[in-house]
């Protein structure tokens, strides 16, 4: 970040986490003032820490990072090359020919991370071929248009704010980067992949006009 030619901060996000993450990051950033910690008690979920991250601060351009930097933080200057060229979104996106997978995920996850990619391709949204990458870009527009219309609090953020974004009419650029499988994931297959499978075919079934309905918690 210090050698960015252009100011920066990180938000880290602590989702009810009963570690040392808190304290970690206060410790931290007490001596680095681009630093900031959001923290809440109860554990809400993946999507509701991305929401709450993206409505809070305030800065020309939000970076959704993953914490554990499956995609090097240095990528985002590709991204930045397609929010230069008139995208208010940009992705990150492993499958794309050019991208790197330079540790890749074991082979039963990334058979069904294709099989649920043809399913969100099928239910909602057609010519995006990665929309569960946690590494994408959006403008202050972008991201408050479509975060603060966001409701779902687990892993299905990722397909709903893109399809949020498809419906308001931004422009959506997938770029290819590169990507190391982290150990540690948080998603459990058998547990979460049919919560993801349910809240897709319901955001579907919801249909535009209320998935773009203001989040009444807001």
């Amino acid at each position: 970040m210090n050698q960015l030619p252009y100011s920066a901060v990180v938000v880290v996000v602590s989702d009810g986490s009963r570690d040392a993450t808190q304290r970690i990051v206060s410790q931290f950033s007490s001596e680095r003032p681009q630093f900031n910690l959001i923290h809440y008690s109860q554990n809400r979920g993946k999507g509701y820490a991305v929401r709450t991250g993206m409505l809070q601060v305030e800065a020309d351009f939000l970076l959704l990072s993953d914490a554990d930097l499956a995609t090097p933080i240095e990528e985002v200057e590709k991204l930045w090359q397609a929010i230069d060229s008139g995208s208010e979104v940009a992705i990150g996106s492993r499958p794309l020919k050019e991208s790197r997978l330079e540790v890749r995920q074991p082979w039963y996850r990334e058979l069904l991370g294709r099989v649920f990619n043809l399913l969100v391709q099928t239910l909602a949204i057609r010519g995006i071929a990665d929309t569960q990458c946690g590494f994408k870009l959006f403008t202050d527009k972008s991201a408050k248009d479509i975060f603060s219309r966001c409701k779902l609090d687990g892993f299905g953020f990722d397909f709903e704010a893109l399809m949020i974004a498809k419906d308001l009419g931004y422009q959506i650029a997938e770029v290819p980067v590169r990507w190391s499988h982290q150990e540690g994931s948080k998603v459990v297959l058998l547990r979460d992949g049919p919560r993801m499978i349910r809240d897709l075919v319901r955001l579907r079934l919801a249909g535009k006009r209320r998935r773009l309905q203001p989040n009444s918690e807001r």
